[in-house]
């Protein structure tokens, strides 16, 4: 039974292994980092305000469950001046205290896994949409 029980695992180990080696081969879960998504903010129940760089292009864009729409681009040395000021004066604050917020940066997953299905970044953004979606209001 034991012996079934260690062959089983090196099976299905096998199997893992060459599906991620096939995956990498084929560029599955890669990102190239071209987009970014500076901050988010939630303007209803079903729509956001999303500051996105996109190479060297800061886009403020308006997103509801049916549409998005630009709103303005921005300066991107305007936003990096912004960002500096910001996470200066959360250092400065200590970080921490009742009046937390969300990072302005969503974080980035390195690694082998980042942008694919089993990325935990992926899923922390997705359980956290989820959630600003059933909150009562």
């Amino acid at each position: 039974m034991l012996i079934r029980l260690v062959l089983s695992l090196a099976f299905v180990g096998g199997v893992l292994w060459f599906a991620a080696r096939l995956a990498r081969k084929r560029g599955l879960g890669q990102s190239n980092g071209l987009v970014e998504i500076v901050s988010q903010q939630r303007v209803s129940r079903a729509s956001t305000v999303n500051v996105i760089r996109i190479a060297d292009r800061v886009l403020v864009v308006g997103a509801t469950e049916q549409t998005v729409t630009l709103l303005a681009e921005m300066d991107s040395e305007m936003v990096e001046a912004t960002l500096a000021d910001r996470e200066l004066a959360a250092l400065t604050a200590g970080g921490s205290g009742a009046g937390s917020h969300r990072p302005l940066v969503a974080p980035r997953s390195g690694g082998i896994l980042a942008g694919s299905v089993l990325d935990r970044g992926s899923w922390g953004g997705f359980v956290q949409q989820m959630r600003e979606r059933t909150v009562r209001r």
